[in-house]
């Protein structure tokens, strides 16, 4: 019995000394490798996105109004790059501006051909209104950002009623009319555009202070040397947008929608009245209308106004 006992201290012994030498020979950097494996494995688990940013590719035969941008003039390619880089990355703004250029472009494209302005100063007024009605803090109005005064030196109707500066038809041909007279001055079409942000005579100010008569040649401030090739990059990313990231379908598109003209040459005491009669509400008219800046119309002079109705049943209908 002693033997026994004997025999299984000395078995007990050798058990607790291999487990200790197991338990000593067990290193840290072992422990580091499994745990690590456990870790790429979890991460091999877990779903990665793959989201990147791309530097851009410079576009060729970069052009405002066929007139050619010096695009190997190292300032240049830099203002380009960075125009291209915050408009493309800026992709809810764009994808707004793609799905509102093809609701507003058909009314801008025909009156600029008519009035023989280049069709790439539509891009123009993208950038100065988002193709919204917008105020600036300055004041100036509507899809071409039109100040007061000007506005009524080319005869758009201005008061409390009334302000054409929102009529995009109107407005378009005011600004157009203002685009070839600059041109004139200056020579290019390109200073024409840089002379609706900066004015006619704070362009001519700095060719005459800087002794340069091309808008590329010039030093300018944040906003005006911006312009230009904010411009150039709208332009392109409207033009090529797939090209750009951006993936769409006719339907996603804003629509244009065709309107009627109901002439009116008397008071209107209540448009909201006036747009059951055809078989629309208030809203749709202000929509088509936003130049009637008022729920009524005063119209003491009987002047004619066009009014805008939807053409076809697009809308539902008032009850």
């Amino acid at each position: 019995m002693k033997i026994l006992k004997s025999a299984l201290v000395i078995v007990g012994l050798f058990t607790i000394v291999f487990v200790s030498i197991q338990a000593a020979q067990q290193s840290p950097d072992s422990n580091n490798e499994t745990t690590a494996e456990s870790s790429v494995a979890n991460q091999k688990e877990r779903p990665v996105k793959d989201y990147n940013i791309y530097a851009l590719p410079m576009p060729e035969n970069i052009n405002f109004a066929g007139e050619e941008v010096p695009i190997d003039d190292p300032d240049i390619y830099e203002r380009m790059d960075r125009e291209l880089l915050v408009n493309t990355y800026w992709q809810s703004n764009a994808l707004l501006l793609i799905k509102r250029a093809n609701q507003f472009f058909p009314i801008i494209e025909p009156i600029l051909k008519e009035e023989g302005v280049p069709d790439d100063f539509k891009y123009l007024a993208v950038i100065e209104s988002g193709l919204t009605q917008a105020v600036s803090p300055a004041g100036a109005k509507g899809f071409w950002q039109i100040m007061e005064g000007t506005g009524k030196d080319y005869g758009l109707e201005i008061n409390g009623n009334v302000d054409e500066r929102y009529h995009i038809e109107k407005s378009t041909r005011v600004a157009a009319d203002y685009l070839k007279k600059s041109k004139e001055k200056f020579g290019s079409w390109t200073m024409a555009a840089a002379a609706y942000n900066a004015g006619n005579r704070g362009v001519e100010r700095q060719l005459e202070r800087q002794k340069v008569d091309d808008y590329y040649e010039l030093l300018l401030g944040e906003e005006t040397g911006r312009y230009m090739f904010r411009i150039l990059a709208i332009k392109e990313i409207l033009s090529n947008p797939e090209q750009y990231g951006f993936n769409f379908e006719e339907k996603h598109l804003y629509k244009h929608i065709p309107t009627k003209t109901v002439k009116v040459d008397t008071v209107v005491k209540d448009f909201a009245e006036f747009a059951h009669h055809f078989d629309i509400n208030y809203k749709i008219l202000k929509i088509h209308n936003p130049w009637l800046r008022e729920a009524h119309l005063n119209n003491a002079s009987r002047k004619e106004y066009e009014i805008k109705i939807p053409a076809e049943k697009t809308y539902t209908a008032v009850k």
